[in-house]
């Protein structure tokens, strides 16, 4: 019998029982689906993290104080709160390592380890700019660092009726390269800024809507922050969702000198972010960092994380979680291929008089097979196109749960896969035991 033959003896026996086929197809038709989500979803997740981490180099090193290794020296009482100018206070940190205690000031009473704003020091370690100039200067393989400060202060612009709480984040100008922040307008904080203090701001894009009404009218105009004008030097470019504690979008950056003197002074902890020149020694780098820290403040404990490391970390979660859902797919699919298996039993021990006829008039073992094969792919195949329409129909709505879904074309060719994958496997032995009915004993069958 010649396979067109065969083909037409299936599409025969499949319109005589259409609501039978679609049942039995249902199961693939979930699991199609369910493969084709599941994709989506987990490109999703990886979507996510590059655009958490975006504004991070993969060398980036962040340096915080432990918060242990503050309680510990405040228990301890190495570190008492002193006046800010005494002797030869007036700039960062005295801006030499002539004294490595970290906790004690140098010589006239300048407390080292702390700018010299005018604020009380706080027990307990605190980052300094001189620690960025140490950390540049004695850490090898170090691109750049920077000294990061971040708190929330009352903001007001011509366009609001009242002062509400933004994100403010005091930085160094090489703080732009190292989170990779693009400007829309105008310029970064320059040296100049830090050196005097100026009230100058960068202000990311949404809030930049949000406090001036769109991201362009914002350049050249003004607002206070605890109640001193700035004047907005740049607007940043839509950077969207990032992995750290400050988004960009919704912030506003100032020197670190005018925020620690004007704006967040003591209330905040100074961390570090520092960029290794080559990703394969950020575990050097660390260690580098580590020692300095350590040679500057002998009591003091620090927590030194990576961007790479935490990117991994991530992407891990997100591709475990995509296996998990794989799993649960090819469970739907395993149920799916049962229904199909079933559904075939019942249709040879159905269709035995048939068999035997079609092995009365020459039909080999080989063509019942290949009949009873072909139908239960068919019945995968056909599952298998509708769960995939079905999977790319149903990503609008998964969206609005809030879920990041990225639906992929080879989600869909690894569903038709598994569709076909799934109706020769259960779909064969059914065919192999129609295939072996002897032609007498299947006429005989009632």
């Amino acid at each position: 019998m010649k396979f067109s033959e065969i083909l037409h003896l299936v599409w025969i026996n499949i319109m005589e029982s259409k609501t039978k086929v679609m049942l039995t197809s249902l199961g693939i038709i979930v699991g199609a689906a369910t493969i084709v989500l599941v994709i989506a979803i987990g490109h999703g997740g990886e979507v996510d993290v590059q655009e958490q981490f975006k504004t991070l180099n993969v060398g980036a090193i962040n340096v915080t104080v432990s918060t242990e290794a503050d309680m510990a020296d405040a228990m301890a009482g190495m570190m008492p709160p002193g006046d800010m100018g005494g002797g030869g206070g007036g700039n960062f940190g005295g801006g030499t390592r002539s004294n490595k205690s970290g906790s004690a000031g140098g010589n006239g009473g300048m407390p080292g380890g702390q700018m010299g704003g005018g604020t009380t020091r706080q027990k307990g370690v605190t980052l300094t700019t001189t620690d960025v100039d140490d950390i540049i200067s004695y850490v090898p393989d170090l691109m750049s660092a920077s000294i990061i400060i971040s708190g929330t202060g009352a903001v007001l612009t011509d366009n609001l009726d009242e002062e509400t709480d933004e994100t403010i984040v005091g930085c160094l100008p090489e703080y732009q390269s190292i989170s990779n922040l693009e400007l829309l307008q105008g310029d970064f904080i320059t040296q100049d800024d830090q050196d005097s203090k100026n009230k100058v701001a960068v202000i990311g894009n949404s809030l930049a809507k949000t406090l001036f009404g769109s991201a362009y009218a914002a350049y050249g105009d003004v607002l206070t922050i605890e109640g001193k004008t700035y004047t907005v030097v740049g607007v940043l470019s839509e950077m969207g969702t990032v992995s750290s504690g400050v988004s960009p979008d919704d912030s506003i950056y100032i020197p670190y000198s005018t925020a620690q003197k004007f704006v967040l002074g003591s209330s905040a902890t100074p961390s570090i972010t520092a960029i290794a020149s080559d990703v394969k020694e950020v575990s050097t780098v660390m260690a580098n960092i580590t020692a300095v820290l350590n040679e500057n403040y002998p009591n003091g404990k620090f927590t030194l994380t990576d961007a790479g490391s935490e990117m991994e970390a991530a992407t891990t979660s997100a591709n475990t979680l995509s296996m998990l859902l794989i799993a649960v797919a090819i469970i739907v699919f395993i149920v799916g291929g049962i229904g199909i298996m079933n559904v075939l039993f019942v249709s040879v021990k159905e269709r035995t008089q048939e068999i035997g006829i079609l092995k009365a008039l020459g039909c080999s073992k080989r063509e019942i097979l290949l009949e009873f094969l072909t139908e239960a792919n068919f019945m995968s195949v056909f599952g298998g196109i509708i769960g995939v329409i079905a999977g790319f129909a149903l990503v609008p709505a998964v969206r609005m749960t809030g879920m990041t879904v990225e639906p992929l074309a080879v989600g869909g060719v690894l569903a038709l896969v598994f569709a076909v994958l799934t109706g020769t496997a259960f779909g064969f032995y059914p065919a192999y035991k129609a295939a072996q009915l002897m032609p007498i004993e299947a006429l005989q069958q009632e």
